[in-house]
């Protein structure tokens, strides 16, 4: 098990619906390490993922699928039913999702790595290995736009996702840097890119800093 993480890293985070995945490729793109918490966390729970076991002994064959993944619907319906069940499954899933993001991080040949978290302040399991936090921001109105238009979802879905989620207002208090993504149809493109260029600048002077301690 890995229990120290000494890479200049970004802890890259916001509410449902404002853009991280898209901020995430911008990125990419400029050269950085992507680790996406979201696609371990699927790849955990795919057919033969690794906390397929654990799951099926915990919560029943009946939270797995024909197939034998788990029924992400219906899990996800539970747990928002019982915050106590919700708990369960992040014991299960936390320890393994920050493993497998290190074990990927150590693997990257990058200056720096961002850390995809839809969750990094409310799990708290990678926050305190982040060198900063980057919060992808726009308001709450657009973000259940978005979902809505995305997901196919109900206003009322959208908000009980929103509401298992920590504020706005705190997201954008525990930021060291932030990227507005509020373009109510399509993204600004050119708006984003200069934004994730500028930052990319300034991670890879720290990341450079960071190597030389």
């Amino acid at each position: 098990m890995i229990n120290n993480f000494d890479q200049f890293s970004i802890g890259l985070t916001g509410g449902i619906g404002c853009g991280k995945t898209t901020i995430a490729n911008l990125f990419a793109e400029q050269g950085a390490s992507i680790v996406d918490t979201d696609i371990i966390a699927h790849q955990l729970t795919a057919i033969n993922g690794l906390a397929i076991p654990a799951i099926c002994e915990q919560f029943g064959a009946n939270f797995l699928t024909t197939a034998g993944a788990m029924d992400r619907q219906k899990m996800r319906e539970y747990v928002f039913a019982h915050p106590t069940e919700k708990k369960r499954l992040e014991a299960i899933l936390h320890p393994m999702i920050k493993q497998e993001s290190f074990n990927l991080a150590q693997k990257s040949n990058q200056n720096y790595v961002i850390f995809v978290v839809p969750l990094l302040l409310e799990s708290n399991i990678l926050k305190p290995h982040m060198s900063r936090i980057l919060v992808i921001d726009c308001p709450e109105t657009l973000q259940i736009q978005r979902v809505m238009n995305r997901n196919g979802w109900s206003e009322q879905q959208v908000r009980a996702v929103m509401q298992t989620q920590v504020s706005r207002e705190t997201r954008l208090a525990a930021a060291d840097d932030i990227i507005t993504n509020e373009d109510e149809i399509h993204t600004n493109a050119q708006n984003l890119k200069q934004q994730v260029s500028r930052l990319h600048s300034a991670y890879m002077v720290l990341a450079n800093a960071n190597m030389k301690k």
